[in-house]
Order: structure tokens, then C-alpha cells, then sequence
């Protein structure tokens, strides 16, 4: 066994026993972030097939429902933070969970292409007030661990990324083995795993929270107001870009390579497993070296990622396995690079926002994000009919990617700069 193993298995075992000295209420809201992801993966993903074989609904009409499913959880995470800031996360996780109950009741009781749309724009907000609750919860919970030497914040979102993929492998597993029950029986299971959390939530919830009271104009303005965040969530939405885009481009690249997207379900579950098992050693590697390196090496891979596919693209593949080398790289670089950066960067949305209005943040980094993809979509979808053919051309999607990545590993990492002086002089001057 190499020093580096026994490094990451120490580590790894280090941050499971923090996280049994964690409050209950943060045990309780990581447990929740994987049980919100098996209930979702457990519906969502068989909502297209449903409504082209049950509901006869076109392509644009799937189209359009899976859409303002994105808008409302999206587009309206900034509503969702701001609202936590002023009545506090209990309240805001409460609603949100008793809102995605009723969508997945309405959901399993649609018989019409419009019962499901209103049911599905209910599943969608309901994430938009539970998540940025649950990440402004993470952070003030965070930091007091930190502050107790119990565990790093950055660690404990790396925690809630592994937790969130577990329930995102799971999920679309029981869905797959429920889908020969109905669609119905799916959403109406989907809605009591909700129903267990809302009442476990009602009795613990109280040890976190967060203060309330913020007028929802002044948490907005607070953050419209930051330039540091502006700049920050501009070059910290390449990261989430380039996580959606792999639903993209990677069945693209399968086409070209392979001539098939045979292999996709495997390259996912490949992709969860590297997550599983890297996740928490990562997450420690990172932890040694300042925010700074670990958002270039972070960054960097994700880069890397596009890059390397972007070099095989012009060229015919090779045979059999082999042809699976560009993608399978793809997906170790963009994952590693994800879990090195990520909790690096949300643990950074404190530090910038001098841990006040953290929900507003919050929801405004994911909003953010979300037109982000929404554009960088846009844009690739008219550009990915070159990306199927080796040919030239095929390397510009990928290029595109790699050239906005690269900007996000010069930028990110002076701005982590900028926020921790800034940090260390306000700690400072406290002190004094």
C-alpha cells in the first residue's frame, strides 16, 4: 500500500467519525439531501417516457414540461435563499418539503399533459426553497464545526456531495425496478419518503438554523451589491456548465467513437463510483493546500477534461474498447476536478458574503448557474451536429468548454485570494 492510500483511507476514515460528533440536525440535513435525490432520480427521469406513452404528449410538449421543471427550481433559487434569510431555514425547509409532496401526489393523480406541467413546476420550486436553505444551514453549521475543530466547512459539503450521489445512484435504481408498477405507485412512494422527512424535520431541525428576519429586498440587494460575488458566481457557473454539458456531449462522443450510446448507463454508473470512492480523500487533499490551489488544480481538470476529447475528435477512434478512452478520461477529470473545487468554492460563498444573508447567496450562485446552462445549452445545441462527425469542427464545442474553464482557473483562485484577507483582517480586527 503506497503513502498517498494510507493518506486517503486515513483521512477518509477521519471525516466518518466527524461526522458522527456532527449535531444531530446536520446529520439529519445530509441524510435529507440523499433522500431528496432517491426521490427525485426515483420520478424525474421516467417523466419523458411517461408522457409520450401514457399521455401521448409531443416532443415540444415534453420538451416544455422538463423545461419549466428546470426554470422553477433553477431560475428561482435566488427567491428561495432571499425568503430563508428573512422567516429562517426551518420554516423555508418545511414548506419546501410539504410543496414536493403535493407535486408528487399531483403528480401520480395527473391524466392530462397539464395536471402533470402544474405538478412538475410544484416538484421544481419545491427544491428552490429546500436547497438553498439547506446549503445557508450548511454553512452556518459548518462553521461553527470548524470553529469547534470538529470538521472543516469545505469538508462538510464534500460530505453533502457524497451523500447527494448516493442518492442519485440510488434513485434511478428502485425507479427502474418500480417502473412495472406505474408511474403512479412511483410518485405516490416518492411523496412519502417526503412525508417521513417532513415530520423528522419538524422535531430536529430547531438544534440549525440560521438567522431570520431579512427583508427579502435588502438580502437581494446585499448580494447584487458584491462585486466580489459577481465576478465570483460569473467564473464559479463554467463549473456547473460543464457538469450539465456531460448529459450533452457525452452521448455525442459516444456516437462518434462507437457509433452507439450503448455504453452510456455505464459511463454513469462508472462516474458514481469514482465519486463514491474519491469524494472524502479529495476532499481532504484539498483541504491541505490553500483554497487558491485547489480551485487551479480543481479547475484545471475540468479543463483537462475537454481538452483531451477535444485532441480525439478530429480523428477516426479506435477499435473496440479503446474507443472509449477519450470519454472515460473525460469523466475521471471532470469528476476529480469537481471534487476537488466544489467544496472549495461553496465554503468560499461564506467567506465573501462575511456569513450574512448565506441563503440569498446561495440561491443567487444556483440561479446564476441555471441561466448559465440555459445559454451555454443554447449555444452548444447549434454546435453539436459538428461534434458527432470526426472532422475538424468537432473539436469547437469542446474548446469552447475548455477556453471558459480555463478563465475560471485564472480567476477563482484570485478571488479566493482577494476573500481570504479579507476574512483574516475582519477576524482581526474583532479580535482587536
Amino acid at each position: 500500500m503506497t503513502s498517498q492510500t494510507r493518506i486517503g483511507r486515513s483521512a477518509l476514515t477521519a471525516q466518518l467519525r466527524s461526522f458522527h460528533r456532527l449535531p444531530l440536525a446536520v446529520r439529519l440535513l445530509l441524510f435529507t439531501e440523499m433522500m431528496f435525490n432517491i426521490g427525485f432520480y426515483l420520478v424525474v427521469p421516467f417523466l419523458a417516457t411517461y408522457m409520450s406513452e401514457s399521455l401521448a404528449a409531443t416532443g415540444t410538449m415534453i420538451g416544455l414540461v422538463l423545461g419549466l421543471r428546470t426554470f422553477s427550481q433553477q431560475g428561482l433559487f435566488f427567491l428561495g435563499g432571499a425568503l430563508t434569510d428573512r422567516f429562517g431555514v426551518k420554516r423555508i425547509l418545511l414548506i419546501g418539503i410539504t410543496i414536493r409532496i403535493i407535486g408528487f401526489v399531483a403528480a401520480g393523480l395527473s391524466h392530462t399533459t397539464m395536471q402533470l406541467m402544474v405538478a412538475v413546476i410544484l416538484i421544481g420550486f419545491a427544491a428552490a426553497l429546500f436547497s438553498p436553505a439547506a446549503e445557508a444551514s450548511f454553512a452556518v453549521a459548518g462553521r461553527e464545526a470548524e470553529d469547534e475543530g470538529i470538521i472543516t466547512r469545505s469538508d462538510l459539503f464534500a460530505l453533502d456531495a457524497l451523500f447527494l450521489r448516493i442518492g442519485a445512484l440510488i434513485g434511478p435504481v428502485l425507479g427502474a425496478l418500480l417502473l412495472s408498477s406505474g408511474f403512479d405507485v412511483m410518485c405516490f412512494i416518492a411523496a412519502g419518503i417526503f412525508g417521513i422527512l417532513l415530520i423528522s424535520h419538524a422535531i430536529i431541525i430547531p438544534a440549525v438554523d440560521t438567522p431570520a428576519g431579512e427583508p427579502l429586498l435588502a438580502s437581494l440587494t446585499t448580494v447584487l451589491r458584491n462585486p466580489l460575488f459577481l465576478v465570483f458566481a460569473l467564473f464559479y457557473s463554467t463549473g456547473l456548465v460543464t457538469y450539465n454539458q456531460q448529459y450533452l456531449l457525452l452521448p455525442i462522443e459516444l456516437e462518434r467513437a462507437t457509433g452507439s450510446q450503448s455504453a452510456l448507463g455505464w459511463m454513469f454508473v462508472f462516474a458514481s463510483v469514482l465519486v463514491l470512492t474519491l469524494q472524502m480523500p479529495l476532499a481532504a487533499w484539498a483541504q491541505r493546500r490553500s483554497a487558491a490551489t485547489a480551485l487551479i488544480v480543481g479547475f484545471g481538470a475540468m479543463a483537462l477534461c475537454f481538452a483531451i476529447v477535444a485532441v480525439a475528435a478530429p480523428f477516426p477512434s479506435f477499435s473496440g474498447v479503446g474507443a472509449l478512452i477519450p470519454a472515460l478520461m473525460m469523466l475521471v477529470f471532470l469528476h476529480v476536478g469537481q471534487m476537488i473545487a466544489l467544496p472549495i468554492a461553496r465554503d468560499l460563498v461564506g467567506i465573501i458574503a462575511a456569513e450574512k444573508h448565506v441563503g440569498t447567496y446561495f440561491g443567487f450562485l444556483n440561479s446564476f448557474g441555471g441561466l448559465a446552462v440555459l445559454i451555454s445549452s443554447l449555444v452548444l445545441g447549434r454546435l453539436e451536429d459538428w461534434a458527432k462527425t470526426p472532422q475538424p469542427p468537432a473539436t469547437v464545442p469542446w474548446l469552447l468548454l475548455t477556453a471558459a474553464l480555463l478563465l475560471s482557473t485564472v480567476a477563482l483562485p484570485k478571488i479566493a485570494v482577494i476573500a481570504t484577507r479579507r476574512r483574516k483582517a475582519l477576524v482581526e480586527s474583532v479580535t482587536d
